[in-house]
């Protein structure tokens, strides 16, 4: 389970963990440390939602 963010020029992405409430980052690109914080803080704040949406849109299958 992972997400992108992308805004101008600047990409991440993470892998969520639920069943730890965990994020990973697995690169970032021309992001700063204080956009990184603010994705994380997102995603943090929006964890179960995402999670909740990602095993409904793909029906409990985790793809990678």
């Amino acid at each position: 389970m992972h997400i992108h963010a992308v805004k101008g020029d600047a990409e991440c992405k993470y892998w969520l963990h639920p069943d730890r409430f965990d994020i990973i980052e697995e690169f970032e690109y021309n992001c700063t440390p204080r956009l990184r914080r603010q994705v994380r803080q997102i995603i943090f704040e929006h964890f179960d939602e995402i999670a909740a949406s990602w095993e409904e849109y793909f029906g409990g299958h985790r793809a990678d």
